[in-house]
């Protein structure tokens, strides 16, 4: 990451997060549609885990500050219920998952849902990712930074800590070979 807070450094920011944004977005609607079949939850670790690196990209970076500290209206984002409901039927069987949502601060593990946690941080990329559709890269940074230290990079992380559960129990949870006695 560069020190400059040039426009050219944050555009290009702006750049590679929005390209993850659109595949997060591709291929959480592929999934919801069922496309990935058997491969639902290997596909959504993969899906969650490329986003967080663009929340990586952005906890790295300065602060984006707009100018007048305003944002300029989007209109209204669009209804994922579809989505979330899609979801919810491809993982029935792991939907719901408890987490400690802050480390530091909660002392009690909470209820939540993949499917909600999915489309929530959806729906907070798909509002950065208006304001650049729009041609507005530092509002879409100052949203996708905001909203990822605020919201969407908490239930990234969990989400991601659930669907890693449920693979690595998967493929670790095999029965133990009896060894042949000579």
């Amino acid at each position: 990451m560069s020190d400059s807070n040039s426009p050219q450094d944050w555009n290009a920011l702006a750049e590679r997060v929005a390209c993850h944004v659109d595949n997060y977005l591709e291929g959480l609607e592929a999934v919801a549609r069922g496309d990935a079949a058997a491969h639902t939850v290997p596909m959504l670790l993969l899906e969650v885990s490329q986003v967080i690196l663009a929340g990586a990209q952005l906890g790295a970076s300065a602060d984006v500050i707009l100018p007048d500290n305003w944002e300029p209206e989007v209109g209204d984002d669009p209804d994922l219920d579809a989505v979330r409901q899609g979801l919810a039927e491809r993982l029935i069987a792991v939907d719901e998952y408890v987490e400690v949502f802050d480390p530091y601060k909660d002392t009690e593990a909470t209820s939540y849902r993949l499917s909600d946690d999915l489309v929530d941080v959806a729906s907070d990329l798909v509002h950065g990712l208006r304001h650049y559709q729009q041609d507005r890269p530092l509002e879409a940074l100052w949203w996708w930074q905001y909203s990822y230290f605020n919201h969407w990079g908490n239930h990234a992380g969990a989400a991601l800590r659930a669907l890693h559960a449920v693979i690595s129990g998967a493929r670790l949870d095999v029965a133990e070979e009896v060894a042949a006695v000579p």
